[in-house]
C-alpha cells in the first residue's frame, strides 16, 4: 500500500517523463543554427538568389565566380539562378558538384528544373538532390510547401573505396514524356513530366552550411 507521500512522487516523475518525452518529440531533426558567413551582399553577374529564410541577407553568404565555377559558402539555405536561363521541350540540364570541406549535419545541394514565379509567393520548381552521405532525393516546391518525388535513398555510384566521392556530376534528361536523372553515368530515377513539372527557370539548390563548387552548369537542347 502506497503512502500520500510515496504516491505523491511517483505522479511527479511520471509528470516529468512525460513532458521530456513531448519535448524531444518536437526537436527537429536538424537543430543546427545557420552559421556565420562574412559575405559580401553581391552575386555574379547575372545571377539571382531567393533564401529559404525571408530574413535572411545575402551578406551572410559568399558566392565566387572562378572561370567555369561558382564557389558557394552558406549561411542561410537557398535557390541560385539565372532568370532567362531555361529549360524547354526536350533538353539536358547538368552539373559537377563538389563539397570542399564535411558539413556538421548531411545537408543538400544539387539542381533545380521547371523554375517559375522564383521571386514570388507563387514559387515552383522541382529539385534533385545529393547530400555527402550518398543519398539523393527529389523534391517539388510550391509557394512554402515541399512535396517529396523520390524519398532519400542511397546511391553506390557516389561511394568509393575511401567513402564518399567529393565531387560529383548529376544531369536531369527530359526526352517526351519522361524526366531521366543520373549521378554520373549512372540513372537513379525516372519520373514523368507530369510528376516533374513543366518547362522553366534551371538553377542551383544549395542548403545551409555548406562548401561547395559548381562547375560546367549548362542547359542544352536535345534533337
Amino acid at each position: 500500500m502506497r503512502t500520500p507521500i510515496a504516491a505523491a512522487l511517483a505522479l511527479a516523475l511520471a509528470t516529468m517523463t512525460t513532458v521530456t518525452a513531448g519535448s524531444a518529440q518536437q526537436k527537429p531533426t536538424h537543430a543546427d543554427a545557420d552559421r556565420l558567413v562574412q559575405g559580401t551582399g553581391q552575386l555574379p553577374s547575372g545571377w539571382k538568389a531567393r533564401l529559404d529564410k525571408p530574413d535572411a541577407k545575402l551578406d551572410t553568404l559568399k558566392v565566387l565566380a572562378e572561370q567555369n565555377a561558382l564557389e558557394f559558402q552558406t549561411g542561410p539555405a537557398g535557390i541560385y539562378y539565372k532568370p532567362d536561363m531555361k529549360a524547354a521541350k526536350d533538353y539536358e540540364v547538368s552539373a559537377s558538384f563538389s563539397q570542399l570541406e564535411p558539413a556538421a549535419l548531411p545537408e543538400e545541394y544539387g539542381l533545380i528544373i521547371a523554375g517559375g514565379d522564383l521571386d514570388k509567393d507563387t514559387q515552383r520548381y522541382t529539385c534533385f538532390l545529393v547530400r555527402q552521405d550518398a543519398r539523393f532525393s527529389i523534391q517539388k516546391r510550391a509557394g512554402t510547401a515541399t512535396k517529396v518525388a523520390v524519398a532519400w535513398r542511397p546511391v553506390p555510384a557516389m561511394k568509393e573505396p575511401k567513402g564518399v566521392k567529393s565531387t560529383n556530376t548529376l544531369i536531369v534528361r527530359a526526352h517526351g514524356n519522361m524526366v531521366r536523372f543520373f549521378i554520373g553515368d549512372k540513372e537513379v530515377a525516372k519520373l514523368t513530366r507530369a510528376q516533374v513539372g513543366g518547362d522553366g527557370i534551371v538553377g542551383l539548390r544549395i542548403n545551409h552550411n555548406l562548401h561547395v563548387q559548381v562547375s560546367k552548369f549548362e542547359v542544352k537542347k536535345l534533337p
